[in-house]
């Protein structure tokens, strides 16, 4: 307040707290890597006919536990597909829950997205995957009683379709019919 003939002044600052690092977990993590493969039969959506009948198969590993100040590191392989491949991206999404009465309210959004590869890739060659983790949209995961914050990796095959070029500018979490996804869970931690 200023008082009685001048209007008060307020304003906002956005700042980031680090706690002690003594409690934290020594260096380096020990990733858990997790094995996956996007085939026509691991899809829950529908899919192009000619992805059905074609088939394609991606195979890969990435980390299921990482280190906030670390890169996300792994590799993707793509062993066939009979449809060309349009991109390879990797999607960073958080999860936000809270219990609400007798409910869980779940918002579900996209912190990045990293390409890993544009157009038509090789066959069994090997991909790699590094996604640096934004240091202001992450933290670690958190399960506190009513509220947790989690963490999903992504792994998004677009294929070249003519009805992909219909919608070039459509939510990358939808699964589409030109797509292919397979989502891991991601567990952040802080280290020293």
């Amino acid at each position: 307040m200023r008082g009685y003939l001048h209007k008060p002044l307020s304003t906002t600052m956005e700042f980031i707290v680090e706690s002690d690092k003594a409690e934290l977990l020594e260096r380096p993590v020990s990733p858990e890597m997790v094995i996956f493969y996007i085939t026509q039969d691991t899809q829950k959506h529908p899919l192009l006919p000619e992805l059905k009948a074609g088939g394609f198969r991606v195979t890969g590993r990435i980390p299921t536990l990482c280190s906030l100040s670390d890169p996300i590191s792994g590799e993707l392989v793509v062993e066939t597909s009979v449809v060309p491949i349009q991109s390879i991206d990797v999607h960073l999404l958080r999860i936000e829950s809270i219990l609400s009465g007798e409910r869980i309210v779940t918002e579900t959004s996209l912190v990045q997205s990293t390409q890993i590869a544009d157009g038509d890739v090789c066959r069994n060659m090997t991909l790699p995957i590094y996604v640096i983790l934004p240091r202001l949209l992450t933290c670690p995961t958190s399960l506190a009683g009513p509220f947790s914050i989690e963490f999903k990796a992504s792994i998004v095959i677009t294929f070249e379709s003519q009805l992909s070029k219909t919608h070039p500018k459509s939510d990358p979490r939808t699964p589409r019919l030109w797509m292919a996804m397979e989502t891991l869970p991601l567990e952040l931690i802080r280290t020293r």
